[in-house]
């Protein structure tokens, strides 16, 4: 029945602030951004590579997430990277801090995280 993910749904507390780093820092581009005057909210609909990813919303003073990252819902988001030390210099360079290299104990894969701008953990796994 089900074919692939959609989209993810992301709130954020500043919306030009993850607009910035969504696009500049992390390199989506803008499909449409729209506001809603009734519930004087953005969404901005996100592509990577072409294809529609993240619906980026804003709310007037949203609940901040209850902990990191073990909260009930939505862990993380990850990535696949080629290049794991390339793409840390390409974050460290925009002011991005991640955590130190990990390898999967499963996959044997090397992986790291880092956070948006409202704490919401970001993985990235290279291929």
């Amino acid at each position: 029945m089900l074919k692939s993910i959609h989209h993810i749904a992301i709130i954020c507390s500043d919306y030009e602030r993850s607009k910035r780093f969504y696009t500049e820092v992390l390199g989506f581009e803008i499909l449409a951004e729209n506001y809603r005057a009734e519930r004087d909210s953005y969404k901005l609909d996100l592509i990577l590579n072409g294809v529609y990813c993240i619906e980026l919303f804003s709310f007037p003073d949203p609940p901040n997430r209850p902990s990191r990252p073990e909260a009930s819902g939505l862990r993380h988001l990850a990535f696949s990277v080629e290049n794991i030390e390339d793409s840390i210099k390409e974050l460290s360079s925009k002011q991005v801090l991640c955590e130190p290299i990990r390898v999967d104990e499963f996959t044997g894969k090397r992986f790291t995280f880092f956070a948006d701008p409202d704490g919401l953990p970001i993985e990235l796994v290279e291929i």
